[in-house]
């Protein structure tokens, strides 16, 4: 037996509990895992509080990120004792995921863990810091440098918003933070952003261009706040789009494409190809120091996940949750 958060949907309705979960019923893999740490990210807590329909199956174990030990191996790619991470694929909503003390899991998900972290150092950056890394990568592909002026990072005291401004700083862009919770300014700047603003500036309707400002934007909101975000971006400049905070909809005109030639990526960190993941995770093993993720990270308890979820759903929650699945 192991424990894990086990989500069901049945006649007694939708609810997530802390379980005892005999092993025998772990779903397929080449690869079992003693979990160390998994996290608390936005999908998993829709998942958790059934505020979102990201759960495809139950009963279901959430948990988008996993680090742990590998137990059991039948992949050629990784034997016994060898320290993994993983990231999205459809874990914690579509197969069991990390909310767990054991995992199971297909090798082509896993990348080793980084030599320059721990394992609760990789999930202190998780899926949150890797997707921050991946809207990074595209800014750069695009050609964007810190001379071309600000980057907007939306959804700013959040997990991928803590991060994008701390890597962003540290690569030498100047960072204006967009967040609905002001008093989380120091908070902001101590990661790096040189400037503050309240995030009703952008979320609601806005013009079809408005004035050029940003270089470049890393938003996770969404709706009204991305279509501000690009409407506001320079010519040539580039946004990329990561999440759906505010909303899916996304309630622009082709304005700022056609005439200003801004480019909007579309950052999916879930299936991403393994050489890109592992690129991601190098530049951010070049990038992080341990005294910010801390800065950024708080640490909890399996037990605690539920209503964590919930403070998280109610925007209670800045930067990162960490869960050691063994207490």
């Amino acid at each position: 037996m192991f424990k894990a958060i086990l989500i069901n949907k049945d006649e007694q309705g939708y609810r997530a509990q802390l379980s005892d979960v005999d092993e025998s019923a772990l779903p397929e893999g080449d690869v079992r895992i003693k979990v160390h740490y998994s996290t608390l990210n936005y999908k998993d807590g829709l998942a958790i509080t059934g505020k979102g329909p990201i759960v495809r199956q139950f009963p279901m174990i959430p948990g988008i990120d996993l680090t742990g030990e590998v137990i059991e191996s039948k992949s050629p790619e990784f034997k016994v004792g060898d320290l993994v991470v993983l990231n999205g694929w459809g874990v914690g909503e579509s197969h069991w995921g990390g909310l767990a003390q054991l995992a199971s899991v297909k090798s082509e998900w896993l990348i080793p863990l980084p030599k320059a972290f721990t394992p609760k150092q990789s999930l202190a950056i998780g899926t949150a810091g890797y997707t921050a890394m991946l809207c990074i990568m595209a800014l750069q592909k695009h050609g964007l440098k810190p001379a071309d002026g600000e980057i907007l990072v939306t959804g700013a005291a959040g997990g991928v918003g803590s991060f994008a401004i701390s890597l962003l700083h540290q690569l030498g862009y100047t960072v204006v933070a967009s967040s609905g919770r002001l008093e989380e300014v120091d908070y902001l700047k101590s990661l790096g952003a040189s400037e503050v603003i309240d995030r009703a500036s952008l979320s609601q309707p806005g013009k079809p261009l408005a004035k050029e400002r940003w270089a470049g934007v890393v938003d996770s909101v969404g709706s009204h706040t991305l279509a501000n975000a690009c409407a506001a971006t320079k010519a040539n400049g580039a946004v990329a789009a990561c999440g759906l905070a505010q909303g899916m909809d996304f309630p622009a005109t082709v304005a700022p494409f056609i005439l200003r030639g801004v480019t909007l990526y579309g950052i999916n960190s879930v299936t991403q190809p393994k050489q890109k993941r592992i690129e991601a995770w190098a530049q951010l093993a070049s990038l992080c120091k341990p005294e910010q993720l801390m800065a950024i990270a708080k640490e909890i308890s399996l037990g605690e996940s539920i209503q964590y979820a919930e403070d998280l759903m109610n925007g209670k929650v800045r930067g990162r949750v960490i869960v050691d699945v063994n207490r």
